[in-house]
């Protein structure tokens, strides 16, 4: 096989790029939300109850569903540096799910495994994405 030629796992960078797209735009959907929504969240616990400002939480995710949408775009044009930033993304992404391990156990693993997969697939296979599309 030469340098040039594409084989058939280029299709595990394309997964990558779909999946950080869906993911973007759900990210970005969800910032909207909060950011247009209520102000504030209340939450009931054994400590007490606790009130949390939603427009910080939800800038936080549009900014990331634009990061995420924007480099699973420019994954399909094979830019190097979305797989960089992407990989880091997805790294940033599983740690945060870690910490919602206690309130949504099967959600978080679930993303946790999606993400393991998006940073399987950039490392070893992203190279490729550069070749299909050139």
């Amino acid at each position: 096989m030469s340098d040039t030629e594409t084989t058939g796992w280029v299709g595990w960078g394309y997964f990558a790029a779909i999946m950080l797209l869906v993911a973007g735009i759900f990210d970005a959907i969800y910032g909207l939300m909060a950011i247009i929504g209520p102000d504030s969240a209340y939450f009931l616990t054994n400590e007490g109850l606790f009130l949390m400002d939603v427009s910080g939480w939800g800038w936080w995710h549009m900014i990331i569903g634009i990061a995420l949408i924007l480099a699973s775009l420019a994954l399909f044009a094979g830019a190097t540096w979305a797989r960089v930033v992407a990989i880091i993304l997805a790294i940033v992404n599983a740690i945060g799910q870690l910490f919602l391990l206690p309130s949504q156990p099967w959600w978080s693993l679930i993303v946790i495994v999606l993400d393991i997969l998006v940073i399987y697939a950039l490392t070893v296979h992203g190279k490729e994405l550069r070749k299909a599309a050139s």
